[in-house]
């Protein structure tokens, strides 16, 4: 990986800890997502509308059957993680999560798409793995069974966390063949993406509008952050794609988990912050080694 991929990469994940840990605290559904996906429309409109009138004219069917088959996996995602959000820790949900997601996609990545990995980029998915596992509570979510309590909600992160994974490798699959392969614009692929899940998600909002109207009330503070940066981060990571293996970009991406453990266990007082960071650590030693390897 270049050194260019991974700056792209790792400012990449601190932005998306940052707008996680604001999803997060900010407790919303499938309507929240809605929110977040008006303000990417309206807020990033300019870039999407002159980027667009050059090329989209230009879209075949392969193209916009990839910006279709994106957003509708990226709905689910954004379904799956915010009910996660609100039935368990981020601390368990968002580490799983990103932990299957870019083993699965590396896994498709090697393969379906003719990449390969080295030994030490290997490793370096080990690391990544295995931090994750650290910063989700390691041995903690073994002595979480004394506990019925705690226990449930554990049990419900980790479910929320890997299915939440495997659609984030489905995204990062498509999306990445969007960009690396079919050439099209990481923006263009992000914005029209997010158009193509307006769609999809505005009828939850419009089913109760009373409800819709009280929730943007007390959620428009982070729908506003959230929408704002998130294609920032994502756009960074599709441009790494254009540039360096798959394979190698989608275990990176986990370096968000060190911003996750050093903000987000302040912020939200999860606990077991020594171990979150001695995930952490591997998981910096796992992103080191894939841009070597």
């Amino acid at each position: 990986m270049s050194p260019t991929a991974l700056a792209l990469v790792v400012l990449a994940g601190l932005i998306h800890a940052s707008w996680n840990i604001a999803a997060k605290k900010a407790g919303g559904d499938v309507r929240f997502a809605a929110f977040t996906g008006l303000v990417t429309m309206l807020f990033w409109a300019p870039v999407g509308i002159w980027l667009g009138l050059e090329q989209v004219p230009r879209w075949g069917l392969l193209e916009w059957s990839l910006v279709v088959a994106s957003a509708a996996v990226h709905c689910l995602y954004f379904i799956a993680l915010l009910r996660g959000y609100r039935k368990a820790d981020l601390t368990v949900v968002y580490p799983l999560a990103r932990g299957s997601g870019p083993l699965l996609s590396s896994l498709v990545a090697i393969l379906f798409l003719g990449e390969r990995l080295s030994a030490l980029g290997a490793l370096g998915i080990a690391g990544v793995v295995g931090g994750v596992f650290l910063i989700a509570g390691g041995p903690g979510l073994l002595r979480a069974s004394h506990d019925p309590d705690r226990r449930q909600r554990v049990h419900k992160g980790m479910a929320y966390g890997l299915v939440t994974g495997v659609f984030i490798a489905c995204y990062t699959v498509v999306d990445g063949y969007a960009v690396k392969f079919a050439l099209m614009s990481p923006i263009l692929v992000d914005y029209f993406g997010n158009l193509a899940r307006m769609v999809l998600l505005t009828p939850a909002v419009l089913r109760d509008r009373a409800a819709a109207r009280a929730l943007w009330k007390t959620q428009w503070r982070y729908a506003l952050f959230v929408g704002a940066i998130s294609p920032v981060s994502y756009v960074m990571v599709l441009y790494a794609m254009q540039t360096a293996p798959l394979s190698h970009v989608a275990p990176a991406r986990e370096v968000s988990m060190l911003f996750a453990a050093l903000i987000g266990g302040q912020l939200l007082g999860e606990g077991d912050r020594l171990l979150r960071i001695v995930g952490a650590a591997c998981i910096a030693a796992g992103v080191m080694a894939l841009a070597l390897g």
